[in-house]
């Protein structure tokens, strides 16, 4: 029993240091404010849902709930690994790529290292560093694009991973894959370059690469994706790495012994197979982020060019044109965008590409907007 507790000590159970230094990941908005039919375009989720075979294999799952799925997640890994020529074995699977994240800074960093990542990235990439104890260190960019040569200037004795989304969220923007290689030749071998390409399925560009072969070749190199946005599965929550055995070794053992649901899973395996699907998913948005691409730059705003299934809207600094009051005429009508000044870019918006209507729907509302009306 403690007896003479010093009157200065704490009254209650208190966080390591650095963890109230955290700001919470603040999801898209689900709601409007005004009354009209609600265009949901804040998450970059997809207009076209989940295939029906993933809904099918994901209700079959019901009459058995009471069992706990397979901790290693070993049918998905095989999916997976069939369908893009892998080694199962050095795959990992999580509660979202999200998860996955989480815990290569687990695994990876402490206190006194840094994990570092570009001006724009990801905010989980900050958040993921500082819950494991570890320093943020940020790259400029140029042209909100990542920039090699600043991240590689970065590279101290203390880094220990760098964070790389490619395509880039909330800029939409990518790197070459050349220059991707470029990067990885001037890491030190003991750092842990993780290719984070949620959006890697939009990508249809010549010189890109999602960096399947660099992770398969590679001592120091870890792939993420996702089945949230493509594959319509974000309430799922369906993450991948893929990377050398000994990284998913050490990941494996610091994740959750039964982190993906035994429906997830199952979804997740049909999903991945249903390879008709995707097209479509991929022909649907090919047409309308070139569309909506077009129709708000006629409008006389920037938009970021865009190889996800996103775009960044840029505003003017002119009361009555501004970005923050743009997302308060357009939800009043219905229509949800993101607003991204976490990322430090308050002057603009990200819009999900939608399905027709909804796409149509924004580009009106933008140009009353624009009007003054």
């Amino acid at each position: 029993m403690l007896t003479n507790a010093d009157p200065r000590s704490p009254s209650r159970p208190e966080p390591r240091p650095g963890i109230m230094e955290i700001a919470p990941y603040v999801p898209g908005r689900t709601k409007s404010t005004g009354g009209a039919k609600l265009h949901k375009l804040s998450s970059n989720e997809t207009p076209l849902g989940p295939s029906p075979r993933a809904v099918e294999a994901y209700s079959a799952c019901a009459g058995h709930l009471e069992l706990y799925p397979d901790g290693g997640s070993t049918g998905l890994r095989e999916a997976i690994a069939d369908v893009y020529g892998l080694n199962p074995d050095r795959m990992i699977c999580g509660n979202g790529s999200d998860e996955i994240l989480e815990l290569v800074a687990r695994a990876y960093i402490g206190p006194g290292d840094e994990g570092l990542y570009s001006e724009y990235g990801f905010l989980v990439y900050k958040i993921a560093i500082l819950a494991a104890g570890g320093t943020p260190v940020v790259a400029p960019e140029q042209n909100l694009t990542t920039d090699v040569d600043a991240l590689l200037a970065r590279v101290t004795p203390r880094t220990k991973v760098v964070f790389l989304a490619n395509p880039n969220n909330p800029t939409g923007t990518y790197l070459p894959f050349d220059e991707i290689r470029r990067l990885h030749a001037g890491l030190p071998p003991t750092v842990l370059l993780v290719l984070d390409a949620a959006y890697a399925e939009y990508v249809r560009r010549n010189d890109y690469e999602a960096g399947i072969e660099l992770a398969a070749t590679a001592d120091n190199v870890l792939m993420t994706r996702t089945f949230s946005k493509i594959y319509g599965l974000a309430a799922l929550r369906i993450g991948w790495g893929y990377g050398p055995a000994h990284v998913i070794d050490a990941l494996n053992r610091v994740r959750g012994p039964f982190n993906v649901s035994a429906a997830s899973q199952a979804a997740g395996i049909a999903a991945v197979r249903d390879r008709a699907f995707l097209e479509t998913a991929v022909a649907h948005n090919d047409k309308w982020l070139e569309w909506v691409s077009q129709e708000v730059a006629a409008l006389g705003l920037e938009v970021t060019p865009s190889v996800g299934n996103f775009v960044l809207i840029h505003f003017p600094e002119e009361p009555g044109r501004t970005a923050a009051e743009a997302d308060a005429y357009l939800s009043a009508r219905g229509c949800v965008l993101r607003a991204v000044g976490a990322y430090g870019l308050p002057n603009a918006l990200r819009m999900s590409i939608g399905n027709e209507e909804a796409n149509r729907e924004v580009v009106s509302v933008l140009k009353e907007f624009l009007a003054g009306r």
